[in-house]
């Protein structure tokens, strides 16, 4: 006997229909799974039996040939093992299970791993498995229980979460009844109640607080520059408290990355607050990148909508830092390889630090410098200039005095800076209302012509810096983008002379240490 079961699969972030066909046929003992099916999906037979078994069914002892359609596409993971048992069962007359291509039964997605005692585990991957079948007009989905919280963000489905294989077979043959998963609303998560550091903690450092308040109002990028100990890591963690809240839709987006990399908290069911992802200088390229045997998403994705801090810029291999290029300026990042091509969404604020040489000490004011002028420069220069012209904001971090760590005075904290950074954030709003981008930083060059007009003093100011620091065209729309935040911030309509300034200001250090 022929039976099938809807399941979907997964490539990338994206998932894909995928219909378990099973055939019940005479013959000696065997079971089959064919439809280019990958080790994972292979074992299932193994898991298959014993649950079946052990949920105290009857496994049928003949010839069993399992198909995984379209047999053309590439079959990952264990999460088709409950349509695999459910299809079996199904399939075998001695079961009291519906089949669906009768007509007898409406159609479920079924989708869930099985361990060797019935139990239904968590499968990676649900949120885009379940926003993609909602496309293709799915309605009706059996998951497991453990990924229940996940999946009750998503409207318009019924989802019926289930804890074991006996239990998702008493319900399909109408003798469980279980409610379908309440909708839940989605709820912004505070940087603070995640323990993140507030700016009031960090003394002195005005200017390098000034640059990060730019960089959350208009989205850009900040390299910072300074010797040890000046607080450049303790600046980047605190830049997270002073981001805008994540949308509903940026958290679904978010969501689907890190429930594919498997990093999804199924307490939470949902990635509430904006990612800061912190790869130490060792990282490979493919695990910044994303891709591998599975192509898992990277950290470069898995910081998409929210920060990725590199410490010790320099230290990082060269191919990992050109690899940034693609994600600064497309917000994008496509993982080719052999067998799989898969673009992942990476638009991220990257916040990075160095020494400005090898010893740290150069242009302190209190420490001597051992390094030669050829060691700064073989240091330095192991970051081209290309990253850097993709880097809007470059920032002198200076050693913190005696006096401004000993200071009673109270620091502006994360929340006051933040209100001015929402309130810059809604000018951009309305700005691009009915525009794909939402941000100063990501204007196309059309978008940077109108809505980045200058003055007659402002434009001569402007042509001045580019003629004098022998600026990139790049560079050159990227002070005009951080200026237009620095007038938002002001609450001002036109670019004046003083944004246009500080905005240069922003990109000296470049041409100053290179």
């Amino acid at each position: 006997m022929l039976s099938k079961i809807h399941c979907y699969g997964l490539k990338g972030i994206e998932g894909f229909a995928v219909e378990v066909e099973v055939d019940i046929s005479r013959g000696l003992p065997h079971f089959d799974v064919v439809g280019l099916a990958d080790t994972a999906v292979k074992e299932a037979k193994e898991r298959v039996h014993s649950a079946i078994k052990n949920s105290g069914y009857n496994y049928p002892l003949k010839r069993i040939t399992v198909n995984l359609a379209p047999a053309d596409v590439k079959k990952e993971g264990p999460l088709y093992d409950l349509a695999i048992a459910i299809g079996i069962m199904a399939a075998d007359k001695d079961n009291d299970v519906p089949d669906f291509t009768s007509g007898k039964a409406t159609p479920f997605v079924i989708l869930g791993e099985l361990s060797l005692n019935g139990e239904v585990k968590p499968v990676k991957g649900l949120l885009p498995i379940l926003i993609s079948a909602r496309s293709a007009g799915f309605k009706r989905f059996i998951i497991p229980s453990a990924n229940a919280l996940e999946a009750s963000y998503i409207q318009g489905l019924e989802i019926f979460a289930v804890s074991s294989l006996s239990e998702a077979v008493e319900f399909i043959a109408g003798h469980l009844q279980i409610q379908p998963l309440k909708a839940l609303q989605f709820v912004p998560g505070q940087a603070q109640e995640q323990g993140a550091m507030d700016f009031k903690f960090v003394k002195g450092q005005a200017r390098a607080k000034r640059a990060l308040e730019i960089a959350a109002a208009g989205g850009h990028n900040v390299l910072m520059i300074g010797p040890p100990g000046s607080g450049k890591s303790m600046l980047a963690k605190c830049f997270p408290s002073i981001l805008p809240d994540m949308t509903f839709e940026e958290a679904l987006e978010v969501t689907k990355i890190h429930s594919v990399a498997g990093e999804l908290d199924f307490k939470k069911g949902i990635v509430s607050s904006r990612p800061f992802r912190t790869p130490h200088h060792s990282a490979s390229a493919v695990s910044l990148t994303g891709g591998g045997t599975h192509s898992r998403p990277g950290e470069i994705s898995l910081a998409h909508n929210g920060v990725l801090y590199l410490d010790e810029l320099p230290e990082y291999p060269r191919q990992c830092l050109e690899m940034l290029r693609q994600p600064l300026e497309d917000g994008t990042i496509t993982v080719a390889r052999s067998a799989l091509t898969v673009t992942y969404p990476a638009n991220f604020t990257l916040i990075a630090s160095m020494n400005p040489c090898p010893c740290g000490n150069y242009g302190s004011k209190h420490k001597e410098c051992k390094c030669s002028p050829s060691q700064i420069h073989k240091y330095l220069s192991k970051i081209s200039g290309p990253i850097l012209d993709r880097i809007d904001l470059h920032v002198e971090v200076d050693d913190v005095e005696f006096d401004d760590l000993r200071a009673e005075r109270e620091e502006e904290n994360s929340q006051s800076i933040k209100q001015r950074v929402d309130k810059a954030r809604k000018i951009q709003l309305e700005r691009f209302r009915g525009m794909k981008n939402f941000s100063n930083a990501k204007m196309s060059v059309p978008a940077t012509k109108r809505f980045c007009k200058l003055s007659q003093e402002s434009e001569q100011l402007l042509r001045t810096a580019f003629e004098n620091l022998k600026l990139s065209a790049r560079a050159h729309d990227r002070i005009l983008k951080v200026a237009r935040t620095i007038a938002d911030l002001e609450g001002e309509e036109e670019i004046l002379p003083e944004h246009i300034a500080e905005a240069i200001a922003y990109r000296s250090l470049d041409r100053k240490y290179l």
